[in-house]
């Protein structure tokens, strides 16, 4: 008999792209079932730097985040074990001492900007999503999260986008494209991509269903 595995959605896309919004409609949309959410951003890197060095850390690389640890995370919860999540504190630019406990459910969205870099991630995934927009919406709605939600000013965010965050998304998180199942335009705000979504892992969820009662 073939053991049960929760089915893995990745969400990827550039800063602003809208990521987010879609994972948490697709989240929406399951209210009620078996299923958590999990952000690359919980997975940078500890570092012993000072602060100053730390605020000048490319977080747009893939040597910021530990991959390793991620993908040892996403393999427990594939076997149904919980794990303790690292929690990142953006106001001191490194992991917290914290950690949350996670529990193993079975649809776990996967989100963040990298995810579909590393081939052991892609591989542990079952829906690959790119999400595609426009260089100038994403600058935007970064903007005006980062001063929100970060207290950031207008112009370290700039400077930061324009001497990392555009390059490395040009660099790295654009090529990843290619892997995609899904590429869906517009973020969040593309209604048919998340319907069409959501209908392929009620599919899979129901295979599943038919699967362990036979």
């Amino acid at each position: 008999m073939v053991k049960k595995k929760p089915i893995v959605i990745g969400v990827t896309g550039g800063s602003g792209s809208g990521k987010t919004t879609v994972s948490r409609a697709i989240f929406d949309q399951f209210a009620g079932h078996s299923l958590l959410m999990l952000q690359e951003d919980s997975y940078y890197k500890a570092s012993t730097a000072p602060f100053v060095e730390r605020r000048k850390i490319n977080y747009d690389h893939p040597l910021a985040f530990d991959t390793d640890l991620l993908i040892e995370q996403l393999k427990q919860l594939r076997d149904y074990q919980p794990i303790d999540k690292p929690v990142y504190d953006y106001t001191i630019h490194n992991r917290s001492q914290e950690v949350v406990r996670q529990d193993p459910k079975d649809v776990i969205i996967l989100e963040g900007i990298l995810i579909l870099d590393d081939p052991r991630l892609r591989d542990l995934m079952d829906i690959k999503v790119y999400v595609d927009t426009d260089d100038d919406i994403r600058l935007i709605r970064r903007i005006k999260r980062d001063m929100k939600e970060r207290g950031r000013s207008l112009d370290s965010i700039i400077t930061q986008y324009l001497a990392t965050v555009r390059p490395m998304y040009h660099q790295f998180v654009e090529p990843t494209k290619r892997y995609a199942d899904i590429i869906v335009p517009e973020g969040g705000q593309n209604q048919v991509a998340i319907d069409l979504l959501v209908t392929k892992i009620r599919d899979i969820l129901a295979r599943q269903v038919r699967t362990d009662s036979v």
